[in-house]
């Protein structure tokens, strides 16, 4: 039912998916979502935001172990073609599902936006985790994770709005070379940071 909620949600929000269609399309019992979710539908969403992330942690380690030689841009490519991939194929229109539960609920609901925000934790750790083993210092490699992470975010956002892919393919050319040039630098390469 998490992973039936998770897909739900990517394709119509949180508040498009009800209880019953996840129920449908996961083919369960009724009475099991009461014995499961005894917290309701904002349970429900926190456990696919979980699982969002958790998906999304172990996806970076795949795109690592993919490259012959990893690279930040290349790993970045990746994530990117992720969305690219799914958003070229005809029955298109999936989005982050974390990114609808911070849109739909986060305001209304502390428990959603924690777990939104632990999603995206533990996202942005595993990119980290891998700049570093790239040879990026570990400071500058937290602030591209959260870059990284944030901008394939807010690029999936236009290419929905667009429905085209243009913003995505975009920020994968654009931001790779900025990736590739922190491997092995000691700076932050923000003026901010140093203020």
């Amino acid at each position: 039912m998490v992973f039936s909620a998770v897909q739900l949600m990517r394709r119509g929000g949180v508040g498009a998916t009800g209880m019953r269609d996840v129920v449908a399309h996961a083919r369960a019992p009724r009475g099991s979502l009461q014995h499961y979710f005894p917290g309701g539908k904002e349970q429900l969403v926190n456990e696919a935001v979980e699982w969002a992330g958790r998906y999304a942690a172990g996806q970076v380690a795949r795109f690592v172990a993919a490259m012959a030689e990893p690279t930040p841009s290349g790993l970045f490519a990746a994530m990117v073609r992720q969305w690219t991939d799914e958003l070229e194929t005809p029955d298109a229109g999936s989005g982050c599902p974390v990114a609808a539960a911070v849109i739909d609920c986060a305001e209304d609901s502390e428990s959603t936006r924690t777990a939104t925000a632990a999603a995206f934790a533990a996202w942005t750790g595993p990119v980290a985790q891998a700049l570093t083993d790239m040879n990026v210092p570990a400071a500058r490699a937290e602030a591209l994770a959260t870059l990284m992470v944030s901008t394939v975010e807010g690029a999936l956002l236009m290419a929905r709005a667009e429905r085209d892919v243009r913003a995505l393919k975009t920020a994968a050319r654009e931001l790779g070379p900025l990736l590739d040039g922190a491997v092995g630098t000691g700076s932050t390469g923000s003026t901010v940071d140093r203020a």
